[in-house]
C-alpha cells in the first residue's frame, strides 16, 4: 500500500519561505510522477508542480513558476518544494499526490492520481 507523508508547513510573512517535504512509501516501481497540490475552503483542489522521479523533469503552473521549485532526492524517496517569495494567496492546504509514468510529461491535474497525502497547512501572513 502507498503512502505518503508531508512534513514543513507552516506559517510565514509574505516574501518568506518554506519548505515542504513528502516521502512515499510502498511503490514498487522505480519512476513515477509526483506532484503538489493545494486547496482552499470552497475551491477545487490545484495542481502546483508535478515532477518526473526517472529524470527530474518538473513543470510548474503558471502561479507558482520562478518562486517554487519542486525537486527529489531518489535515496530517500522524497519529493520537495521550496516555496519563495510566499503570498497570502499561497495560503493552503498542500497536498502531494503519486501516480504512475505513462510515458509523457506529468500532469498538474487532479485526476489520475494514484494516492495522496494528508496535508499539510501553509499560511501567510501579509
Amino acid at each position: 500500500q502507498v503512502q505518503l507523508v508531508e512534513s514543513g508547513g507552516g506559517s510565514v510573512e509574505a516574501g518568506g519561505s518554506l519548505r515542504l517535504s513528502c516521502a512515499a512509501s510502498g511503490y514498487t516501481a522505480s519512476s513515477y510522477c509526483m506532484a503538489w497540490f493545494r486547496q482552499t475552503p470552497g475551491k477545487a483542489r490545484e495542481g502546483v508542480a508535478a515532477i518526473y522521479t526517472g529524470d527530474g523533469n518538473a513543470v510548474y503552473d503558471d502561479s507558482v513558476r520562478g518562486r517554487f521549485t519542486i525537486s527529489q532526492n531518489n535515496v530517500k524517496n522524497t519529493v520537495y518544494l521550496q516555496m519563495n517569495s510566499l503570498q497570502p494567496e499561497d495560503t493552503a492546504m498542500y497536498y502531494c499526490a503519486l501516480r504512475p509514468w505513462y510515458g509523457y510529461r506529468c500532469p498538474t491535474g487532479r485526476y489520475g492520481w494514484n494516492a495522496w497525502g494528508q496535508g499539510t497547512q501553509v499560511t501567510v501572513s501579509s
